[in-house]
């Protein structure tokens, strides 16, 4: 090599060292009428909660309760969307109705058992969220009865022929919450109230 590389000095790590963490703005308070991309988890920022469509589904409860969120993204070892689990889906009753279905006992339901498949999940285009006010996240949450929205832009994949349009792949870019729109709002919700009630809640808070 031409240029000669001089080795960095060496230190000992010693006791009580700490480690370094992603650090995040803390989410601003918003109205109705604020951007939507700004009540929006944005995944080019914030690392995505994912989970295997074969983990236990106990585990799968278990790991939205230590990361903090109540949906995991689920997907395989390619790093492909297979589908999406809610705290509604493994808290509900539809454990209970796919292990009657399949035969099995509840604690042997997998994510893969209870989870909503990618094909099925509505989704909703990063250039209509970009374009959108924090009130129509809202409308758009409360008509589809759910409490979170998934948004997602699109890469273009090499044409399968010569002369063939690109392939356009989705990509999951960011996550809507009503728990955390709510919060922005400076709403406080009642933990595990179903959508409407939630919906409801906001709606006598913002006096609307």
């Amino acid at each position: 090599m031409d240029r000669e590389y001089h080795a960095l000095p060496i230190r000992e790590l010693g006791a009580g060292a700490g480690v370094r963490r992603p650090t995040y703005m803390q989410a601003s308070r918003v109205t109705l009428e604020s951007g939507a991309l700004e009540v929006m988890t944005d995944l080019t920022r914030v690392s995505p909660a994912t989970i295997r469509p074969q983990a236990p589904l106990a585990g799968a409860n278990q790991f939205m309760i230590t990361r903090g969120v109540r949906l995991l993204l689920v997907a395989d070892d390619q790093e492909s969307v297979l589908g999406v689990i809610t705290a509604t889906d493994i808290l509900g009753e539809r454990p209970m109705l796919a292990a009657t279905e399949r035969g099995l006992r509840r604690d042997e339901l997998t994510v893969a058992d209870v989870m909503t498949p990618a094909e099925r999940f509505e989704v909703i285009a990063y250039a209509d969220a970009a374009g959108a006010r924090v009130g129509h996240v809202l409308e758009t949450l409360r008509r589809a009865g759910r409490n979170h929205a998934l948004v997602v832009d699109y890469d273009a994949l090499p044409a399968p022929r010569p002369l063939a349009p690109p392939v356009m792949r989705g990509m999951v870019r960011g996550i809507f919450s009503i728990s955390q729109v709510a919060r922005q709002l400076g709403v406080a919700l009642q933990a595990g109230a179903e959508v409407a009630r939630t919906f409801s809640e906001i709606e006598a808070a913002l006096g609307r």
